[in-house]
């Protein structure tokens, strides 16, 4: 299960173990020096980080457990819900979540900056929540009748997850209704890419890929998609990143040198001291036919960064609504005993250097769905990605007219 958007968010960047076997304080003490050197917020959220370090390192801490709960708090005042503290389970989940395979009901979770709440950034697809009907931007007010209300998301992860077969019950909350989700926890194997050969009666034949997730195998899988369908001749594509709630960034990255031509900007790093780093496409690309990309609000991060360098290199015509806005970057450190630091670093900026965690990505064509269309698709998930999905007919129409001006 992906219950935080930094377990898989685009940018997660593992670094080696650390050397610190001492005590307590000892770890409280690299926590802050971690944050010290590399937060991407010079002023710590206003925060007199000097003044932190001796309230922290003048306390006295008998048990390691002791120091967890003293890190929690001293990283609260960040106000960031990215940077978070891992104890050895909830790092070992962490590696676990970002492989490929997944134990648990199959949502990524975040807080909400606006409500402080607990916010479903998206469902994975085939997923026993997908299949419940949770949907992006629920919030979950109750787990297992438990109020979430000031609750972290380290804290929900170990009450959502559990063996597998056993049923934990969501509480959402969609408007102003409050409804109650029953869930099975199960064994999760992702293939991130889906993919078929389409002819739609219109003189043009087209690839649909969807691509749930960024992680480990998508790269690979997105490059047989894209040979397969241009061994059978497609005239052009549509891209499905809809309730796509990102992954890991070098997936992101070596995804748009697939459809970018030559050495075009994809996306660039930006930390406290400017940019840090910048990724080019590699005059490396499978195809140059048409491509049309398809997103909502439950596209985060990664597929964030995939459709802005699409957009801004003018090689995609966005579709859908406004993504979700997830552009930090973080990086995961080992620490002592197995526990580690995810510490928001860096933010991503598009090519043309919009800031994707404050703007999201506005589609180039707008398809809001009703209330009605969004559950009946919930319902009937065999018709998403078909005539019936009216954002897919939509980029149906968008692509048919993109190939004819071709």
């Amino acid at each position: 299960m992906l219950t935080a958007v930094t377990v898989a968010g685009a940018g997660i960047h593992l670094r080696g173990q650390a050397f610190f076997q001492d005590g307590p304080k000892e770890l409280v003490d690299e926590v802050w020096q971690i944050i010290n050197n590399r937060y991407v917020d010079g002023t710590f959220n206003q925060v007199d980080w000097q003044e932190v370090r001796q309230d922290y390192l003048g306390r006295k801490y008998t048990s390691d457990q002791e120091a967890y709960g003293a890190i929690r708090e001293m990283l609260k005042q960040l106000n960031d819900p990215y940077t978070r503290f891992m104890d050895p389970e909830e790092f070992k989940n962490m590696q676990i979540d970002t492989s490929g395979e997944l134990t648990g009901v199959g949502i990524q979770i975040t807080i909400d900056e606006e409500t402080n709440r607990l916010v479903v950034v998206a469902p994975i697809e085939d997923s026993p929540a997908f299949e419940a009907g949770i949907q992006a931007r629920d919030f979950i007010i109750k787990i297992d009748g438990q109020d979430t209300a000031g609750m972290d998301s380290n804290d929900a992860v170990k009450l959502i997850r559990g063996p597998i077969d056993s049923q934990v019950v969501l509480t959402i909350l969609r408007g102003q209704e409050e409804i109650d989700f029953p869930i099975q926890r199960q064994r999760i194997e992702i293939h991130p890419v889906r993919y078929s050969y389409r002819q739609e009666g219109l003189g043009n034949d087209i690839g649909y890929i969807r691509l749930t997730q960024f992680s480990a195998p998508a790269a690979e899988e997105m490059r047989e998609a894209i040979d397969d369908l241009e061994s059978q001749g497609v005239s052009g594509y549509i891209l499905d990143l809809r309730s796509n709630p990102g992954g890991l960034l070098y997936s992101s990255v070596a995804i748009a040198r697939m459809w970018l031509p030559g050495r075009e900007a994809i996306v660039s790093t930006v930390n406290r001291q400017g940019e840090t780093e910048r990724q080019r496409a590699n005059n490396r690309s499978l195809t140059d036919k048409p491509l049309v990309v398809l997103v909502d609000g439950g596209s985060a991060s990664a597929s964030e960064i995939l459709s802005g360098a699409l957009q801004d290199n003018e090689r995609a015509v966005i579709v859908g609504t406004k993504t979700f806005g997830k552009g930090l970057v973080q990086s995961v450190q080992p620490l002592a005993h197995g526990s580690g630091l995810a510490v928001t670093i860096a933010k991503y900026l598009t090519p043309n250097g919009r800031d994707i965690n404050k703007l999201g990505i506005e589609p180039d064509v707008i398809v809001e769905l009703t209330e009605d269309q969004q559950n009946h698709l919930v319902k009937h998930r065999d018709q998403i990605g078909t005539k019936s999905d009216p954002q897919y007919a939509e980029a149906l129409k968008v692509l048919t007219q993109e190939i004819a001006q071709q």
